[in-house]
């Protein structure tokens, strides 16, 4: 990858789980985590040092509440976020 990318989730609405795929430029340390619309932290999915190269991690909903959610990606010098849908 030529840069750091956040993909969209998929599937997206989701119901149980969900996929969230990234891609990381040079070796650094990634953190991927989820907030609910308020902007409370919800979960931390990952948070470690990272490769070049492309990753999946999956977020599961399950004890949450439908609604709309974010997830944010960042590095030491990126910020990038997307909202996804969490349908019950």
């Amino acid at each position: 990858p030529k840069d750091i990318e956040l993909y969209q989730n998929y599937p997206n609405p989701f119901n149980a789980t969900t996929k969230i795929k990234y891609s990381v430029k040079k070796k650094e340390c990634v953190t991927l985590s989820i907030y609910d619309i308020t902007g409370k932290k919800i979960n931390t999915i990952v948070n470690s040092w990272k490769s070049i190269g492309e990753y999946d991690s999956i977020f599961k909903g399950a004890g949450l509440s439908s609604g709309i959610y974010f997830y944010i990606l960042e590095t030491d010098d990126t910020r990038i976020t997307k909202s996804m849908i969490l349908l019950k």
